[in-house]
């Protein structure tokens, strides 16, 4: 069996090399990822850098970076680990990949940029000490979830679980968005909200709730609609969308505003006893129109408030949304892009459908060319507001 010595030249042999001085011209321009382990990363990173530690980098980088031509620069300590790691991605089909020579150390040496990262106040050491346990999250995971910025779309059923796992997680930024107010009809399952807060926007009674569960989240509300006017803006300045929705035409807005802006959506939705869960990562899986290429008439299409929904199942539901949210956001296990999970309520079983992106979609086959942003309403009806679910 080759020494890991071994292993290094020949991963040398077959990739690209690349010295700091061109390395440090393209920030900016590629994408830099940081394979160090965790402990190495919290005493410093190159500006901008993504930290994937080497042990997982193959089974993450489809979803920190979807798109193989991508120019990725892969940095360690010294340039071995991220030789091994440039060989691997090149035979996953990453087509513009080079290890830094020399590595940090010789980047530092050279007087190069280099940022100390943010660390942890003790109080945010206890708060967050389980993840701090897992050498998967660490603090370098923590405070990437601290300087994440999700969007709710929804502050219903399902976003109420969502909401509450993320901030408790330490997201440091949740928008939610939801123009309705709360009704006494909601809080069979939308756990954000109380009796106390009848008649209130949704989005402050998430807030409040959210802010008292932890104080370390800046919650940012928008009480409007998810519309053709503000949905690509609003993608876009988040890393990552909670699919909370309750009707098809904000689905379809949300999925053809993400291939715009590129930002993965965690969808869920909920019917009767049933759910299902599946991540959509724009250009690197299926899109939701991938699933369905076109709007459903409306008699196909009733809504919780018509067909009813158990209250604990958008709880399973939403909750498995949020644990796929932090999935991405720390570059971590096998998030569910190209399976679709299913859960029957009734006989408590999970069941993993796998579908892939279709080459004929009418949203996402072309990526030069995303879909044009419209409004769906016209083409079926809203099931109700966003977040009643």
């Amino acid at each position: 069996m080759p020494t890991f010595k071994e292993l290094v030249a020949a991963a040398r042999e077959r990739i690209t090399e690349v010295t700091p001085e061109p390395a440090e011209a393209a920030l900016g321009r590629a994408v830099f990822i940081d394979v160090r382990e965790s402990d190495e990363y919290v005493t410093g990173a190159i500006a901008g850098a993504a930290h994937i530690p080497r042990g997982v980098i193959e089974s993450t980088i489809a979803s920190r970076v979807p798109n193989p031509d991508t120019e990725i620069i892969l940095y360690c300590g010294v340039g071995e680990r991220s030789a091994l790691a440039a060989d691997s991605l090149e035979g996953l089909g990453f087509t513009n990949v080079s290890s830094l020579a020399g590595g940090v150390e010789r980047w530092k040496r050279e007087g190069r940029q280099w940022d100390t990262p943010l660390t942890l106040r003790g109080d945010q050491r206890s708060r967050y000490s389980r993840h701090l346990l897992l050498p998967e999250v660490g603090e370098a995971g923590q405070i990437r979830l601290l300087d994440a910025r999700v969007l709710l779309v929804g502050a219903g059923g399902l976003g109420s679980p969502a909401a509450l796992y993320l901030a408790a997680a330490g997201v440091g930024t949740l928008g939610i968005i939801d123009h309705d107010v709360v009704d006494v009809s909601n809080l069979q399952r939308q756990v954000l909200h109380g009796t106390d807060r009848l008649g209130s926007p949704k989005v402050e009674s998430a807030r409040e709730t959210l802010r008292n569960l932890n104080p370390d989240v800046d919650v940012v509300p928008y009480k409007e609609r998810l519309s053709a006017d503000n949905a690509v803006d609003l993608v876009s300045a988040h890393d990552v969308i909670v699919d909370g929705a309750d009707n098809f035409p904000t689905r379809y807005l949300l999925n053809d505003a993400s291939l715009h802006a590129r930002r993965p959506v965690v969808h869920g939705s909920v019917f009767r006893f049933e759910g299902q869960v599946t991540v959509f990562q724009p250009y690197g899986g299926p899109c939701y129109r991938c699933l369905s290429a076109t709007p459903p008439p409306a008699d196909l299409a009733p809504s919780c408030a018509e067909a009813g929904v158990l209250g604990v199942l958008p709880g399973i539901i939403g909750s498995i949304q949020a644990l796929e949210a932090l999935k991405l956001i720390l570059g971590i296990g096998d998030p569910l892009i190209g399976t679709l999970l299913a859960f029957d309520a009734l006989d408590g079983e999970f069941r993993r459908f796998t579908f892939r992106r279709d080459p004929a979609c009418p949203a996402c086959a072309d990526e030069s060319a995303p879909p044009r942003i419209v409004e769906y309403d016209e083409y079926c009806t809203p099931a109700g507001s966003v977040g009643r679910k």
